[in-house]
């Protein structure tokens, strides 16, 4: 079993026991959880010490603040002294680290998004097993607004949660969809008044907590297999695109846009 002391050891990402259920939360409300390198870090090591404590039958994951998860932090793609482009390429590769991780952990997750989950915010909140969202919280792929191709998960989560129709639409122009709009959709199991979302997603926690943690186990298992498959479908040629347009002028535009305030100008370059 994962001592306590070890789930206390990380700060942009926490965690807390409320019984079986491990309560795991993003912990950068001042940047809206978006993810860097040290909450990356901290989130993989969470749950590669969740995944060997046999004590925790089911995990919340939620974020702290205002939002669930901003997605990439853009302040960092923006910091050339840091960020070659062979480096901002590679670092797609961390991208599926990340995912496979979350795919690896065998515990079910229940991913509770209040505000806004964004990019790849939002591909960790469809890639966890049951998805619940305040009424008026916002689910969006916005890699598209920042000049990036949408390769990291959006392409393989939201046509296997949604459908291929809605998927096309709302990946090529990264518009938000509301919690109530993402149920319709099948993106979402629930959407409930924000301030019902935390006891909501623990209490179905608890319940999966309370079924035998075997067979809950095995059948999400078995579930990813239709993930996985869809990743080995996708994903590669997503990498590939995103990558290039991580080096492209739109990319960058659309960054130096961001932080000053500003509509990005593109150019197809």
């Amino acid at each position: 079993m994962a001592e306590m002391a070890a789930y206390s050891d990380f700060t942009t990402v926490t965690a807390r026991r409320d019984g079986h259920v491990l309560i795991v939360s993003f912990n950068r409300p001042e940047r809206r959880n978006a993810i860097n390198a040290a909450l990356h870090h901290d989130l993989e090591a969470i749950l590669a010490l969740v995944s060997a404590d046999r004590e925790v039958r089911a995990i919340v994951l939620r974020g702290e603040g205002k939002a669930f998860c901003a997605g990439g932090d853009v302040t960092t793609m923006e910091d050339k002294d840091e960020h070659s482009p062979a480096h901002m390429v590679l670092s797609t590769l961390d991208t599926v680290k990340m995912l496979e991780m979350i795919l690896s952990v065998p515990q079910p997750i229940i991913c509770a998004v209040q505000g806004f989950a964004m990019g790849l915010g939002a591909s960790i909140a469809l890639l966890c097993d049951v998805l619940v969202m305040a009424e008026d919280a916002a689910i969006a792929d916005t890699h598209v607004n920042i000049g990036l191709v949408a390769g990291d998960g959006g392409a393989v989560l939201w046509p296997l949660a949604g459908s291929l129709g809605a998927a096309r639409w709302y990946l090529m122009t990264g518009e938000r969809v509301s919690g109530t709009e993402a149920v319709r959709l099948g993106l979402a199991l629930k959407a409930v008044p924000a301030d019902d979302l935390d006891p909501t997603a623990l209490a179905m926690a608890q319940r999966l907590a309370g079924i035998a943690p075997l067979a809950v186990q095995g059948t999400k298992a078995t579930l990813n297999r239709i993930v996985r498959d869809r990743i080995a479908l996708t994903l590669d040629t997503g990498l590939l695109l995103e990558g290039a347009t991580f080096v492209s002028e739109d990319h960058r535009e659309a960054a130096s846009a961001f932080l000053e305030k500003r509509q990005p100008m593109f150019r197809g370059r």
